[in-house]
């Protein structure tokens, strides 16, 4: 077989989604020619595609040893670097790629893209317009401008970009997804719905597309919409500003808490608000894995939900049923040991809903979640052996849960913030 029908090959194959088999007929031609660099960056193409991130950057950076003014080989090790949340390698990387060839529109289209990643959405809509001067038509920077005008407030001029994509390529996954996510952040889900089943329409596996999906059906609660305002608000926000609205409500608490001790007269009207402002900060925990529960019973919703997302909600269910049965038997007999069983229960769906989230450090959270668990457990053991519901288990299970709510906004913050 020839080397152009071996190339041509080994383009369908990627357009195929064909990874392994590309993969096998580079490694024959790389053993042919191994200083050819249009290969090795195929080849590294196709181990990012995979997955196979160190070693699709070992590919890469062989191939800059041998051809370091390539501009392309630094736009892969850019984008090999994002898979391994290694933001600032990424944006230096093509920054060099950019320095290399200040003329392609994908090398700026992709800057904006990292910069709206990393919540720089002044620079991301300057890097987007850049691409676009070069070429208008090019699909991400119409995304990242889009997108970035919308996290400015300049809902208008995002949407009228968007549309101006979807003119461009009517079929394209990416662009249907992003839309929808734009709609869902200023309220419309029954549009972003349309839109992310247009994105699946085109690409079943598109995770960017399920994950949008599952919110615009939770979205059609009213409590659920509520909360995804929020959380849209909160994740706009830079680590900074987002630590200050958590330590400014934790401050804001517990001066009320202090008002309302030291003040009779104004007790009736403090307790109340005390309690609405702990069931909203308790339910931006537990609301997802609850709606996710709800999602399991709808035929379409069910499909997309994750393993892990499913394992989730089926923890967080298991703790809101403890929480139930300790309070009715609290009830029933009476016995105030169960009252350490539905504490317990109520407790554990706050780290249970989040456990499986992704951070830095991978399993920190999950570690942290079967730690208080069997805490947990051995309190209430404690309390029904002994009577004493205030036992030294059952204090450090408090601290326990005090401290992971800090840690967990610490680690999530973290990961959301590049």
């Amino acid at each position: 077989m020839s080397e152009d029908h071996r190339i041509s090959k080994v383009t369908i194959l990627i357009q195929q989604k064909k990874y392994t088999e590309a993969e096998k007929v580079l490694k024959d031609l790389i053993s042919e020619d191994a200083n050819n660099i249009y290969f090795l960056s195929l080849l590294a193409e196709v181990n990012l595609q995979q997955d196979k991130f160190d070693t699709a950057k070992t590919i890469i950076e062989n191939a800059i040893g041998l051809a370091p003014d390539e501009p392309h080989l630094f736009y892969v090790k850019s984008r090999i670097a994002i898979q391994q949340d290694n933001y600032n390698e990424a944006e230096q990387n093509i920054m060099q790629a950019i320095t290399l060839d200040p003329y392609d529109a994908d090398y700026f289209a992709f800057l904006a893209n990292i910069k709206l990643s990393r919540k720089q959405y002044e620079e991301a809509l300057e890097f987007a317009n850049q691409a676009l001067e070069i070429d208008s038509e090019n699909l991400l920077g119409l995304n990242t401008r889009s997108t970035a005008l919308l996290k400015l407030d300049r809902s208008e001029e995002s949407f009228d970009t968007i549309e101006g994509a979807l003119r461009e390529d009517p079929n394209n996954a990416y662009t249907h997804a992003n839309y929808g996510w734009s709609l869902l952040e200023k309220g419309d889900n029954k549009k972003a719905l349309e839109h992310f089943n247009e994105a699946l329409k085109s690409d079943p596996n598109f995770s960017y597309a399920q994950s949008g999906m599952l919110e615009a059906i939770k979205a059609s609660n009213p409590v659920y919409r509520g909360y995804l305002k929020y959380a849209f608000w909160m994740g706009n926000l830079t680590a900074k500003y987002q630590w200050g609205v958590l330590i400014g409500f934790y401050l804001g608490f517990r001066a009320l808490r202090t008002l309302a001790d030291n003040n009779e007269a104004l007790k009736p009207y403090l307790y109340p608000l005390l309690f609405a402002l702990a069931l909203f900060a308790y339910s931006t925990w537990v609301i997802t894995p609850i709606g996710n529960l709800f999602l399991r019973f709808n035929k379409y919703g069910q499909l997309l939900l994750s393993k892990k997302q499913k394992q989730s909600s089926n923890f967080v269910a298991a703790g809101l049923a403890i929480f139930v049965v300790g309070v009715l038997l609290y009830f029933a007999l009476p016995d105030e040991r169960f009252l350490s069983v539905a504490v317990f229960g109520c407790a554990m769906m706050l780290p249970c809903s989040v456990m499986f989230s992704p951070t830095k450090y991978k399993y920190s959270l999950l570690i942290y979640t079967i730690i208080m668990a069997f805490t947990g457990l051995i309190a209430i053991a404690l309390t029904f052996m002994t009577g004493n519901i205030y036992n030294m288990m059952a204090i450090i299970f408090l601290f326990g849960f005090i401290g992971f709510q800090w840690a967990a906004n610490f680690l999530l913050i973290r990961q959301s913030n590049r």
